[in-house]
């Protein structure tokens, strides 16, 4: 599988994993953030809530600017950004301006990860479903070291893990800049319009909204639960969702693969998310030390759904590649930015499990969804899958 992957491919893999790293970097530290600016749980959230919420609305117009600039531009200017912002998240004077630049921080990100799996997938010569498991490996294994390193870099002093972020993220810029190059085929340029456009294809929309409640749900495990794990140390939460990130990059990589031989994937999500509900569940009624071996469990659940929704996104759409990645994303981080701050309120008024039941109500929801309109799913990916061109 290796030599279908030039090294642009793997340039672009590194920057990913750099990336999503820099999204769970904040995990372990935002119980001492909290102690140390005087700030509430929810205030807490908005470092969380500001950078998804920037991502989403950039995803509006990330994967237009990619066709007009093309993917490399786009990438080191998402790239350069973050090393920008994320540099400033560590000079933060207090919360509001930290939540400030963190907003800044996602909007580089958006520019980056919209663009990244375009690339990985148009220039990799394995066809999209190595491309695809290359980039959720990126994905899983960044969102399982960038706890470890918050709760490592943390333990010192919490201003630490972005002064580390924004140097990887460097290092991330200059092997994009030396390695990648464009696809040899450029998509046609594209306006904002023709997200929305998108998003009136039913499949397309069907898969965005399911996709929507499950990142609700992913993040209240990612960016709330830290906060009812506050009792730990910076280093034993980063050491809590290293593992969680571990499940997830092995469930999205190997496991998923797995399943995917042997059942379709609407099935395999339909099998999936019923567990991450019970799950959720069950944390709501586990409070304390328990709570975290159910954290670190849903990883595995997680890994399959993001693996399996980003398939989706890509292959049942009838659009470019950027242009069905920037309309999924941006619906479904839209429920992702809702996560954090909602339940950082809801758990400071009534009760910090409470949320995990309100994240399984918002799935349950999705689930019906899917239950509802799997089939709908299935002729649309049986249809694309049918008049697609041979990858040999």
């Amino acid at each position: 599988m290796f030599k279908n992957f030039p090294p642009a491919v793997w340039a672009t893999a590194f920057a990913a994993f750099v990336a999503f790293m820099g999204i769970g970097v904040v995990d372990p530290i935002l119980p001492l953030i909290g102690r140390s600016m005087g700030a509430t749980p929810s205030q807490v959230e908005w470092l969380f809530t500001s950078y998804i919420a920037i991502m989403a609305l950039a995803m509006l117009v990330s994967g237009v600017l990619g066709t007009r600039l093309g993917g490399k531009r786009t990438m080191l200017l998402g790239l350069g950004l973050v090393v920008i912002f994320a540099t400033c998240s560590g000079l933060s004077p207090n919360i509001a301006i930290l939540a400030m630049f963190r907003g800044g921080w996602g909007l580089g990100n958006a520019f980056f990860t919209s663009t990244a799996l375009a690339i990985i997938v148009g220039l990799s010569t394995g066809g999209m479903g190595p491309a695809i498991t290359l980039y959720e490996a990126a994905l899983g294994l960044g969102i399982a070291s960038g706890p470890l390193l918050g709760g490592a870099l943390g333990s010192v002093s919490w201003r630490d893990p972005f002064f580390g972020t924004a140097s990887l993220m460097a290092i991330g810029f200059v092997a994009t800049w030396r390695l990648v190059k464009e696809p040899p085929t450029r998509e046609a340029s594209r306006t904002a319009r023709d997200i929305f456009r998108a998003l009136k294809n039913g499949p397309v929309l069907t898969n965005a909204l399911i996709g929507l409640t499950y990142s609700y749900a992913f993040f209240t495990i990612l960016a709330y639960s830290p906060l009812t794990l506050g009792h730990l140390s910076a280093l034993t939460l980063g050491v809590t969702y290293f593992f969680w990130g571990v499940l997830v990059a092995i469930s999205s990589v190997l496991v998923v693969n797995w399943l995917l031989r042997r059942m379709h994937p609407v099935t395999i999500l339909s099998w999936n998310l019923p567990f991450l509900v019970v799950l959720f569940i069950f944390a709501g009624m586990m409070p304390g030390h328990r709570l975290l071996y159910i954290v670190v469990i849903t990883g595995f659940f997680c890994g399959i759904s993001n693996a399996l929704f980003t398939t989706l996104a890509m292959e049942v759409s009838p659009y470019s590649r950027s242009i069905s990645s920037g309309a999924y994303n941006f619906v479904r981080w839209s429920g992702a930015a809702l996560a954090p701050i909602l339940s950082g309120f809801i758990g400071q008024e009534w009760g910090m499990t409470v949320p995990f039941y309100v994240a399984a109500a918002i799935l349950l929801v999705g689930l019906s969804f899917l239950m509802a309109r799997g089939g709908f799913l299935k002729q649309s990916l049986a249809k694309h899958a049918s008049s697609a061109p041979s990858t040999g």
